[in-house]
């Protein structure tokens, strides 16, 4: 018995209904092989893979990934978009306040959406978004060396 193959990403692609092209699979395959990166990272990511993609490409396909949920865009304050692979989980980030390094944090207890509402007003929840803010390690030691 062999174990289960994981998709290709163009297969990935296919899955949602999207158009495969050598950019998306490109696009998929930076996000998924970086840690949290901005519009600029992945477009140089994308552009190391298959050569010039316009940035409004970039914008365009990371929209249109984001939409079919096989790429994450997290927003922390103060901080351009960053997108990441890791999608699916409920899962939620650490900032750090200086260089703006952001890490995943698992859910410490129960099921999505990880944490319940004192007033859901109504809502059918289904997601909890929380970013933790702090210092990095680095950030922290520079802080207290000063």
């Amino acid at each position: 018995m062999t174990a289960p193959q994981t998709p290709t990403g163009a297969e990935e692609l296919r899955s949602v209904g999207l158009r495969v092209t050598a950019a998306r699979v490109a696009l998929l395959e930076t996000v998924r092989d970086g840690d949290h990166l901005d519009v600029e990272a992945i477009a140089s990511g994308v552009r190391d893979r298959v050569g010039h993609i316009s940035l409004q490409a970039v914008y365009e396909a990371l929209n249109a990934l984001t939409a079919a949920g096989l790429v994450r865009r997290i927003e922390p304050a103060g901080s351009p978009a960053r997108y990441e692979g890791r999608v699916g989980d409920n899962h939620h980030h650490v900032v750090c306040r200086v260089c703006g390094a952001v890490a995943d944090v698992d859910c410490a207890v129960g099921h999505a959406p990880c944490l319940h509402a004192s007033d859901d007003h109504g809502f059918a929840i289904d997601e909890a978004e929380v970013i933790y803010w702090g210092l990095c390690p680095d950030c922290s030691t520079a802080t207290s060396s000063s």
